[in-house]
């Protein structure tokens, strides 16, 4: 090794990697590394979760990132630094923390947030969570960090500034430019260009927007339409948003107290986030609202129901009233949805169904392709071209995006001017600072399922076999043999998912005894005492019969006793 390599190796560096957030939306883990390569200190920002896509993840609750570089690492984590309290950026924390046991910073919102999630594993998760107030500065291993105020669809976003002494970065999170973000405080742009004047050397943006033109519209706009849709309603209304947006909750707390209605709430998840507003003061604290036990007793032009299920999932309570098997709400004709969110992609199937289930019921149903409902938390193109301008970073690194996403950001940055751009995907580690700044390693990443209570790997096991279970079906055939290798009685045959005839109309119950007393048939007895062979005969056999007519092969199990 030269002198010059040896310098290299032995030099502090601040680098990049994303455990997640680099090449989709969802999922947020971003790692911070100072230090020479060889002893780097670590800061992880957010810790968040995915949603499955549908019939491509069977049974999978939600998707994480999988800790194993986090893991191996875990001596030299300093902190994790939570930029607002959205599931795709602390939704992992329960769930991955005690492999990791790091210092937790966040501010009074996020840390309810976080909390109240604690709470429900029984008390038994004890996180240590530093409170960092808005605007507020903390010194977590060699990192420096400073809170950015800025605005989004929850309370208390924050941009990371992260100094250390090779350089300045600036993480923004999720944001928006919105001066009246209808909750919270709107984002403060005076420190955001005294940090461009002090001098960015990477900026890490949001991307979520890069291929929309213009500026998103306020909060404060959708306040104004949801309170006009519930004041002129002849009869029920029920409105169904993101849990966590507490702007859009009190936008229909305020529209049911405008219109003398009376407010329900039905959905845990919207009661934690209420409490947790009540407690950090973005909700009054006297606020009043009725559970939907209450809600047969109310009359029809005199309530707002506040629902959970914006997204079409099965177990939330829209999904239930529009299948009409919700225990205490029943909607009727001439009753007014409305659905103020953004569809997730992948959800569109599930909302759809719902949405159509509430149309047959004779419900008028409201989403944004209909009246301003729902607007999003992300820049838009003018507001990432504001951004660099007060920023003005010597290198841009978009974030929070697929593909498609990044190179939109990529390119925007260049045409304003930023004289080094690096689109990076999870797994990429980028050096930046010192120069040169580039792709310098790979780490490994993956994603993780939480199925029930238990987290699974993403690539084996049970959420594998039941892709293949919901393609091919499975067949069950039980075989009882001697110690001299004689079966003792018929085979016992069970399937499902399998077709009950073939294209002929011949039982598959009888295509399939065929093929195993075949294979019964033509065995010797000393074959038959060696269970294994006799299994996978069995088994191969029975793949072969249904795939001849069905053109698919099942999962076959066959199970041997020896008696």
């Amino acid at each position: 090794m030269t002198e010059a390599e040896a310098a290299g190796r032995n030099r502090d560096e601040l680098v990049l990697v994303a455990l997640g957030g680099l090449g989709e939306i969802g999922m947020n883990a971003y790692l911070y590394g100072y230090g020479p390569p060889q002893a780097r200190r670590w800061l992880l920002v957010d810790l968040g979760i995915t949603f499955p896509e549908g019939e491509f993840d069977p049974g999978v609750d939600v998707i994480l990132p999988d800790p194993k570089f986090l893991v191996e690492e875990r001596g030299s984590l300093a902190g994790i630094v939570l930029t607002h309290a959205h599931e795709d950026h602390i939704g992992a924390v329960i769930d991955l923390w005690p492999r990791i046991e790091a210092p937790i910073y966040a501010t009074p919102f996020t840390a309810g947030m976080l909390k109240a999630k604690a709470a429900e594993f029984g008390g038994r998760l004890n996180l240590p969570i530093n409170i960092v107030p808005m605007g507020g500065r903390a010194s977590i291993g060699p990192f420096e960090i400073e809170l950015v105020t800025m605005s989004h669809s929850i309370p208390e976003p924050s941009a990371i500034a992260i100094r250390t002494p090779v350089g300045l970065a600036l993480h923004t999170g999720d944001w928006k430019l919105d001066q009246t973000p209808f909750v919270g405080e709107p984002p403060d742009e005076s420190r955001l260009a005294e940090l461009g004047r002090e001098g960015v050397r990477a900026l890490i943006c949001d991307s979520t927007n890069a291929m929309r033109d213009g500026r998103s519209p306020s909060e404060a706009d959708i306040a104004r339409t949801i309170a006009q849709l519930v004041k002129t309603a002849t009869k029920r209304v029920a409105i169904t948003t993101f849990s966590s947006n507490v702007a859009r909750i009190k936008a229909v707390v305020d529209a049911a107290a405008a219109s003398g209605r009376t407010l329900v709430v039905a959905g845990r998840a919207l009661h934690r986030v209420i409490e947790v507003a009540k407690e950090t003061g973005y909700l009054p604290e006297d606020l009043r609202y009725l559970d939907q036990q209450q809600f047969k007793y109310i009359d029809r032009d005199d309530v707002v129901l506040l629902c959970t299920g914006s997204q079409g999932e099965p177990r939330a309570a829209m999904a239930r009233m529009a299948d009409r098997e919700h225990p205490d709400i029943a909607l009727a004709k001439g009753d007014l949805v409305i659905f103020s969110s953004r569809t997730i992609p992948g959800n569109e199937k599930a909302v759809g169904r719902i949405q159509n289930a509430l149309v047959r019921m004779g419900c008028e149903v409201i989403t944004d392709a209909d009246a301003q409902v729902h607007v999003t938390g992300h820049p838009r193109r003018e507001e990432l071209k504001q951004m660099y301008q007060w920023i003005r970073p010597q290198l841009a690194v978009p974030m929070h995006g697929e593909a498609r996403h990044i190179k939109a950001h990529a390119d925007l940055a260049r045409a304003a001017g930023v004289p080094l751009v690096v689109p990076a995907f999870n797994g990429e580690m980028v050096r930046l600072a010192p120069d040169p700044a580039e792709m310098i390693d790979d780490v490994p990443v993956g994603r993780l399922f939480r199925d029930g209570r238990l987290i699974v790997p993403s690539d084996v096991g049970p959420v594998r076999n039941r892709r293949k279970l919901a393609i091919v079906g499975v067949v069950v055939v039980a075989i009882a043999v001697n110690r001299k290798g004689e079966v003792l009685c018929d085979p016992e045959i069970e399937f499902d998912g399998v077709p009950d005839f073939d294209a002929e109309g011949e039982e598959m119950y009888d295509i399939i005894a065929d093929a195993v007393d075949g294979t019964l048939d033509s065995m010797p007895a000393r074959k038959l005492r060696e269970t294994e062979v006799l299994r996978e005969a069995v088994r191969r056999s029975v793949r072969a019969a249904v795939n001849e007519v069905w053109g698919k092969k099942p999962i076959v199990k066959v199970l041997i006793s020896v008696v």
